[in-house]
């Protein structure tokens, strides 16, 4: 839910979680106090708690997007957004589980500790079971801001449970109750979708802009076509795009077979069939609806998968089936297949930042043993940033031919930063996109899997 927002990166998750469990906390220790009140009045504040614990899941798709067009922005925004978001609803329900503690022993009088430990387990069990049922259930099925209302819904049913609220007790009254009822069940019904497609790894939109059609993940533009038959052969609509497809038709043979991780809007390996009829590619894709909704909506790329694709995992290249579709993480693929290539293309974003276990020396070298020629790599990055510091020393350390070019900067100060590395000297092109330039990247630290990029907002 924070990705078309904020991304996602190590920044995001280890604030998300840090923030979440100081809620948690937090709530333990006040629910520690409730725990200590008369039975009928903690038993109110209970019920209040998980009332305002629905209240606050339902709403938090709202106040993100809400946070973000006030101008939240970057590692500071983010972190202020997550901690207003998600902080209060992290307190409100773990407030009732000192209670549920106190009222298992007491149940139990001389057995004790086993039935803290039991009621412990329960929660561990219950956050377990959450955690691989939105994962692999809901969200791919319903969406970010109906799993929320789920959420919300099953803290109201929990209601009836803490039941027993005297007359002057404390506590939501029943016209409160039905009232978060309604508003749950609206938010889920009525509440917007973060994005048009959605599964448990993308956050999708696609957006017809002009004469151009742009396949959007998680806020940031993947992929575009342009959509005017008058589209002159190898003229890409996105300039990052069109300098790695230069870079690979001036650098590549008549037959050659070429490593894509990364799918995206698979402009490239459509550009290479398309000017290659000799040529073979494998495109490592991790999301199958990234692979669908192309499918579906760009129609250049769209025809070239339904024309030459085929499952890689299942089947063998035959005939005009050219294009090898493997959905899969891209490290696993590498370290996994058997088969060699003339060139690759690292081009494999989550978000507006590159999975770090995919710019690691170890993931390069990889690399070079299963690629011939050259290999090419997208990276969003600030001018001499540290991602592109450090994937520059990596290649260096390997290839003995490097370059790398820039394009222009965003209001962030961030753009592509592309590299080229080959065994053998690469010839110069005519020329690069508008607003791109030769750049110099300084000396940096070689990520590794154990000491890899942090990622970046």
């Amino acid at each position: 839910m924070l990705a078309p927002f904020f991304g996602t990166s190590l920044l995001t998750w280890t604030s998300v979680i840090a923030t979440v469990l100081g809620g948690f906390s937090l709530g333990s220790a006040l629910g520690g106090f409730v725990a200590e009140r008369p039975r009928m009045v903690a038993l109110g504040n209970v019920r209040s708690a998980l009332v305002a614990t629905a209240v606050l899941m339902a709403v938090s798709p709202t106040l993100l997007g809400l946070f973000h067009s006030w101008g939240a922005r970057g590692t500071g925004g983010m972190m202020i957004t997550v901690i207003l978001v998600f902080f209060p609803a992290s307190v409100f329900v773990t407030l009732p589980s000192p209670l549920l503690a106190k009222l298992a022993i007491e149940a139990r009088p001389g057995r004790e500790g086993s039935s803290l430990g039991i009621v412990l387990a329960a929660g561990s069990v219950g956050a377990i079971f959450g955690a691989v049922l939105a994962g692999f259930v809901t969200l791919p099925l319903i969406g970010s801001t109906a799993t929320f209302a789920a959420c919300a819904a099953a803290a109201l049913l929990c209601l009836p449970f803490a039941r027993g609220r005297p007359s002057g007790a404390v506590g939501p009254n029943t016209a409160v109750c039905i009232s978060a009822i309604g508003f749950v069940a609206l938010a889920g019904l009525a509440g917007a979708p973060a994005c048009r497609y959605e599964s448990g790894l993308s956050c999708l939109d696609v957006v017809k802009r002009g004469p151009e059609v742009m396949l959007v993940s998680d806020g940031t533009i993947q992929a575009a076509e342009r959509l005017s038959s008058t589209a002159e052969p190898g003229e890409l609509a996105l300039p990052y795009t069109q300098w790695l497809w230069d870079r690979l038709d001036r650098d590549l043979g008549p037959a050659p077979s070429v490593l894509f991780v990364g799918g995206g809007g698979y402009t490239l390996p459509t550009e290479l069939l398309a000017s290659r009829p000799k040529a073979r590619a494998v495109a490592v894709e991790i999301d199958p609806l990234v692979t669908q909704v192309v499918r579906d909506h760009l129609p250049r790329a769209g025809e070239a998968i339904r024309r030459t694709g085929y499952d890689a995992a299942i089947s063998a290249e035959s005939g005009s089936h050219r294009l090898g579709l493997v959905h899969a993480d891209g490290r696993v693929y590498l370290n996994e297949t058997e088969h060699r290539f003339d060139a690759a293309v690292m081009d494999a974003f989550s978000s507006g930042s590159v999975p770090a276990h995919l710019v690691t020396r170890e993931t390069f070298e990889r690399l070079r043993s299963i690629v011939d020629g050259p290999v090419y790599v997208n990276l969003i990055d600030r001018p001499d940033g540290p991602l592109s510091r450090g994937v520059h020393a990596i290649l260096r350390g390997l290839y003995p031919h490097v370059e790398a070019v820039r394009g222009p900067t965003s209001a962030r100060g961030r753009g592509n930063v592309l590299l080229a590395a080959a065994p053998a000297p690469l010839d110069a092109l005519d020329g690069l996109p508008e607003d791109y330039t030769q750049t110099r990247v300084s000396e940096g630290r070689a990520f590794t899997d154990d000491r890899g990029s942090v990622g970046h907002r």
